[in-house]
């Protein structure tokens, strides 16, 4: 995965993606504030409380208790102490006990715990998760008023939406972009003939250079990876419904406007430039090493950018032969709620008066370095940190990825088409008419 989680997919192995956004090993950590408790899940607080923060444990698969709390978060290993420390003031505002628990294969988890009674009342994760989760009825709705709403960035509190109703309150976007090594490509290019261009120059002047565009492809390809190239000509995966919402019973990975990406596609594996070789697990290497001008990732990628060393600066996706720029898909992380909350009112106060604080946003960006989702956090953090603007001018014409379940079915055969292609087993039409067919079989039968 490239750091972020890819939708179910990516949990049953049936496709390696994204949305690394979200959550890996079996168990989970606890880690209980406690005020003085209360009798029931009342927001009075008590006139002799008193707090103490544990470090957050790790949740137990096996019985994924509530650790005697009143409320208890679920999040993963880089939030959850950032967590702590707010989760310790609602206790003593509301004289009640918190647990925060590290949870690492989270949506799984969230699903499996709540099916019994053991869930947590707040989970952590991201948005594209939403759809499987109203379709489990395990996430509740969340009302933020409009003037809170009104605070995030639109495209965050569209993530947070499914059939029009509001289920999370988000608090950082990402999404990929064109990340380069300055010292071999000082400019950022505009069109992707401009990057070749560099590209080849770079390799010219510099022996080390054996990739000229560094993208995660692999042998079973990667579809999260796969959209932008068919987004410059219009093209993607599903179309959209009067509302905006994503129609999963219109799938357009074959379409006239998608197939002209895979097109592209098919050109750049023949040229070389992208190759079934560089996947997942050695993408970032071959970046870190020196050994290409251009790597197209997110954010995650950064902090091992700079401990290589490397000089680099981070722009906009370059625009296609014949097309447009090419357009990422943004990933939102939310704060939901669990359908079945011990306390649900004490969940909906927390999600709806702290998350949506700039305090609680730049803590949590400082723990992950993902844009914040709130317009005013990250108002101030893009005024001193240049990355994150130019994370955000990357991804401002982006779109969500898809929340609904459909999503699902697209990994797999959507991330192997393009490998196919790349590879040169199979033309673009034909290749991408039979993962369209096979797209709309998967989602048929699941529904």
């Amino acid at each position: 995965m490239h750091k972020r989680a890819l939708g179910a997919a990516a949990l049953t192995g049936a496709a390696a993606l994204v949305l690394a956004g979200c959550g890996g090993g079996s168990s989970t950590t606890s880690s209980s504030t406690s005020a003085s408790s209360t009798t029931s899940a009342s927001t009075e607080t008590s006139s002799s409380s008193s707090t103490s923060a544990a470090a957050p444990a790790e949740v137990d698969t096996k019985d994924p208790s509530r650790a005697d709390a009143d409320l208890v978060i679920w999040a993963d290993a880089d939030r959850a102490p950032i967590l702590t420390k707010y989760a310790d003031q609602f206790a003593q505002e509301n004289g009640i006990t918190v647990a925060v628990q590290i949870a690492t294969e989270t949506r799984k988890q969230f699903g499996d715990a709540t099916k019994v009674g053991k869930g947590p009342d707040i989970v952590v994760g991201a948005h594209d998760w939403l759809g499987e989760l109203v379709q489990n009825g395990t996430v509740a709705p969340i009302q933020l008023d409009e003037a809170t709403a009104a605070k995030f960035a639109p495209a965050a509190m569209t993530a947070s939406k499914f059939n029009g109703q509001n289920y999370g309150v988000p608090f950082s976007v990402e999404n990929i972009a064109l990340v380069r090594n300055t010292d071999l490509a000082p400019d950022a290019p505009a069109t992707m003939d401009d990057l070749l261009k560099a590209a080849k120059a770079a390799k010219a002047k510099d022996s080390k250079v054996s990739v000229l565009l560094d993208q995660a492809v692999g042998k079973t390809g990667n579809a999260y990876y796969t959209y932008p190239w068919l987004s410059a000509y219009g093209g993607g995966i599903f179309a959209l419904k009067d509302n905006g919402d994503y129609d999963a019973d219109k799938v357009i990975v074959n379409s006239a406007e998608s197939l002209k990406g895979a097109e592209q596609l098919a050109m750049m594996g023949k040229e070389k430039v992208l190759s079934t070789n560089v996947g997942d697990d050695n993408a970032e290497g071959i970046f870190t090493g020196g050994k290409a001008p251009f790597f197209i990732t997110g954010p995650w990628s950064i902090p091992n950018i700079k401990k290589a060393g490397i000089n680099y600066a981070i722009s906009s996706l370059p625009s296609l032969p014949g097309g447009d720029a090419m357009k990422p898909f943004l990933g939102v992380q939310l704060f939901y709620v669990s359908a079945k909350a011990k306390n649900a009112a004490l969940a909906q106060e927390f999600v709806t008066n702290y998350v949506p604080t700039k305090d609680f946003q730049l803590a949590i960006f400082a723990a992950g370095g993902r844009p914040p989702a709130l317009t005013e956090a990250y108002d101030e953090v893009a005024a001193a940190n240049p990355d994150v603007k130019a994370w955000y001018e990357a991804g401002k014409d982006g779109k969500p990825m898809p929340n609904i379940p459909a999503m699902n079915s697209v990994w797999g055969p959507l991330g192997q088409a393009a490998a196919d292609v790349i590879a040169g087993k199979a033309e673009p039409k034909a290749r991408f008419d039979a993962a369209q067919k096979e797209i709309e079989k998967a989602i048929k039968a699941s529904s």
